[in-house]
């Protein structure tokens, strides 16, 4: 205030206290407080609050073991019911506050943090991520239950069986079939699956300890970023022209599935892997596609360099790495990611 006090000098009050954003009441006040202007100001004490042992009481009465577990609006109505009033329900809340208990006051379950799941495969055989769906059957209230394993850097489906029911065991068989198919080796995979009952069954935690696989579980409730591979995957298959309302049996929706990742893996040009196929990634004929499609893109720019504008066409390439949750190194910035 002896800033603004000595440009007020110099100045006039007002154009002193606008230039040094400080309140002309403020400024006021400091001058007639004189010498003691300095000094922390203490707001007076309302008449109307309560004295230190009515707010005792209060506090003691939320601790008092018929109301430790209510909130301050039952508080006020029971003591209303029992012919008592102490406060209004928004003093109880202001003296809670004040002791630092404001919050769930019940001792109620607290469910665990669960980390982000964080993978990153920058080849084929490296990160699987799998799933089930149902399929429906001839009639209401029935299913088949479509387990589906995929490689999340090829898109390519190792894996896929059409079961009636959804089971641990069957679980199991599918994915030690895809590893011995695939020939994975121990400590080379990850695998990952949402938390249905079958993904944490005691059968396909043994058999991934077995083969030295890393388990990776999405985070509860779902979270739908957490499996992004399986999810597109689905709506691929249901989004098909030729997928039916229901299946008549189960020998019909095996035959469908067997059509349809046929056509998935070798002929679908898939948009996250640069429109190549899946089998064409999973096998590593992905860099001689690319360098032929990039000699028919030279040849036409030769022909006709006038329709390209003078610069060289190129094929979509091949993205290096696929993720779930892409990892952020310890050592960036998380604020430019």
């Amino acid at each position: 205030m002896s800033m603004t006090d000595s440009l007020a000098n110099d100045v006039g009050i007002k154009p002193a206290c606008d230039a040094l954003a400080v309140s002309r009441a403020s400024y006021y006040r400091w001058q007639n407080q004189g010498e003691d202007s300095e000094k922390e100001y203490i707001r007076p004490v309302s008449p109307l609050a309560l004295s230190p042992y009515e707010h005792q009481q209060v506090l003691d009465t939320l601790h008092d073991e018929r109301f430790v577990d209510k909130a301050p609006q039952e508080v006020y109505a029971a003591l209303l019911d029992g012919g008592s009033y102490l406060c209004s329900v928004r003093t109880m809340y202001r003296i809670l506050e004040a002791h630092k208990e404001v919050k769930e006051r019940r001792n109620q379950l607290r469910h665990p943090v669960y980390t982000k799941p964080e993978l990153l495969a920058e080849g084929p055989n490296q990160v699987w991520s799998w799933d089930i769906t149902k399929l429906k059957g001839p009639v209401k209230w029935t299913y088949y239950y479509l387990y589906v394993i995929m490689d999340i850097f090829s898109r390519y489906v190792v894996g896929w069986m059409v079961a009636s029911r959804e089971l641990g065991t069957l679980a199991k068989k599918l994915i030690e079939q895809s590893c011995e198919k695939q020939g994975i080796q121990s400590s080379q995979l990850s695998i990952h699956s949402d938390r249905d009952p079958s993904m944490t069954s005691k059968p396909v935690a043994f058999l991934l300890a077995d083969l030295g696989i890393t388990k990776s579980l999405s985070r509860p409730p779902y979270v739908s970023n957490d499996s992004p591979y399986s999810e597109a995957q689905f709506k691929t298959l249901k989004y098909r022209p030729e997928f039916p309302e229901r299946f008549g049996c189960s020998e019909d929706s095996r035959s469908f599935c067997h059509n349809f990742f046929g056509w998935y893996n070798t002929e679908h040009y898939h948009s996250g892997i640069g429109f190549l196929t899946p089998e064409d990634v999973h096998y590593g004929r992905a860099e001689q596609i690319i360098k032929e499609r990039q000699a028919v893109l030279n040849d036409a720019f030769t022909k006709h360099p006038e329709r390209f504008k003078g610069k060289m066409p190129k094929p979509m390439a091949l993205p290096e790495a696929a993720w779930i949750n892409k990892p952020v190194p310890e050592n960036s910035d998380p604020l430019r990611h």
